[in-house]
């Protein structure tokens, strides 16, 4: 199996840091959060990774090759031109994922003791086009979920604007953590170009098929997102 690591982003909220390094570089514990993400998929049996970069392109490529990729082989998405957000990205790296049947897509801010083989397990037993990793937490935006984990919308809870898929009663919320496992036919009906979320294709996405949410609430997870949220993943990862 096959991995991407979104690290182009400008990890504006962690300024003054990302001022002069990329966020894939903040340390904790010693570590990069890229090296720290590395050895996540590696405890999966995952070494082919494909990693975009763009903010400080050329420091995260330095540091990969100066640890001989951490042990994985790593291959890097340029996004040096132009940075095509997480739906953009993945759609650029679409060739790296030719004969995949699934591969994993995950944040490299983010860090959690999530057993990765129970959500990949969960997702071959009847391949969705999308099996997303949520957390029943508080946060600024939710997806929305039926009572059979069946995405079915959005919401921003600062706003109160809601998209919806399919319209349904009951709908529960869970909070994305930026972790998914997806299927080779998500390429197939991508009607965007350019710079586009992934959240917006999986709302034109769940219009049409399924795309499951897979609720790993309990488990340890950190947003790597801000100064504090690194003094904190400190005392829980090493």
């Amino acid at each position: 199996m096959k991995a991407m690591l979104f690290a182009a982003g400008l990890g504006t909220r962690l300024k003054p840091f990302t001022d002069h390094a990329p966020k894939a570089l903040a340390l904790v514990n010693g570590k990069t959060l890229l090296e720290h993400n590395i050895r996540y998929l590696q405890r999966f049996g995952i070494y082919d990774v494909i990693v975009n970069v763009h903010h400080f392109a050329s420091m995260v490529e330095d540091t990969l090759f100066e640890n001989d990729d951490f042990g994985s082989n790593i291959t890097i998405s340029d996004e040096r031109d132009e940075i095509l957000e997480t739906g953009g990205g993945l759609k650029k790296a679409a060739p790296f994922f030719a004969g995949q049947d699934s591969f994993v897509v995950m944040n490299v801010d983010v860090l959690t003791n999530l057993d990765l083989g129970r959500i990949i397990d969960a997702h071959n037993i009847d391949y969705p086009l999308a099996t997303l990793a949520v957390m029943n937490r508080d946060s600024s935006r939710h997806f929305l979920f039926d009572n059979q984990m069946r995405l079915c919308g959005w919401m921003n809870n600062k706003t109160g604007e809601k998209r919806l898929s399919v319209d349904k009663p009951g709908l529960q919320p869970y909070a994305f953590s930026g972790i998914q496992v997806l299927s080779q036919a998500v390429f197939n009906d991508i009607p965007f170009q350019g710079k586009f979320s992934l959240v917006d294709l999986y709302l034109h996405l769940a219009k049409t098929h399924i795309l499951r949410g897979y609720d790993h609430t309990g488990n340890i997870f950190i947003d790597v997102g801000k100064p504090e949220s690194i003094e904190q993943a400190a005392y829980l990862f090493q």
